[in-house]
């Protein structure tokens, strides 16, 4: 599957029946959309992770005439990052907000200091390989670090943000499978 950064948001709007014409043109079978945020669940075939991340990039941004940052992943592994835990400090359940930010590369040490840096009562982190789950004790647009400090600081790896529940909402309506 496919998150798409900067679909319906910033003034870019694309109709979903648009964008899975743009994605059929580029040779995705069957693409379907989740939500209007640029969430496309598809079978990736045999073209790597990599590869069909640079196709996407390349061929939306000649259709749309902006860059849309492409993040594959596997729906299974969609399905692991859904199910962490929050830690102790946020509560068992979670409470307030979780968001995910799937991440072009693994943040080298230096992104992950910076990170770690903005870290409060309100905002904590936690790394994941190629994704850092953002907890906080309420709403992502109550945090002080919404649109500025966080965009600064992963800036050098690119990243898209999705809150957790709009993952598991995803996962449990296409299923863990092979498909890409």
């Amino acid at each position: 599957m496919a998150f798409l950064r900067g679909i319906n948001v910033g003034g870019h709007r694309v109709k979903m029946d648009r964008l899975r014409a743009i994605l059929v043109d580029l040779g995705i079978v069957d693409p379907q959309t989740f939500i209007a945020s640029g969430n496309v669940v598809f079978d990736r075939g045999a073209a790597t992770y990599d590869a069909l991340e640079a196709r996407l990039e390349d061929g939306l941004a000649e259709a749309l005439g902006y860059e849309v940052a492409t993040f594959m992943r596997s729906l299974e592994h969609v399905s692991h990052v859904a199910a962490a835990p929050a830690p102790a400090e946020f509560g068992a359940t979670g409470h307030g907000g979780h968001y995910v930010a799937f991440l072009k590369r693994a943040a080298p040490p230096e992104v992950r200091a910076d990170v770690m840096a903005l870290s409060s009562g309100y905002d904590g982190f936690v790394f994941a390989d190629r994704e850092l789950h953002w907890f906080m004790h309420g709403r992502l647009s109550d945090s002080p670090l919404f649109g500025g400090a966080f965009e600064r600081a992963l800036a050098p790896v690119g990243h898209t943000l999705r809150k957790v529940t709009t993952l598991r909402r995803l996962v449990a309506r296409f299923g863990p499978s092979d498909a890409g």
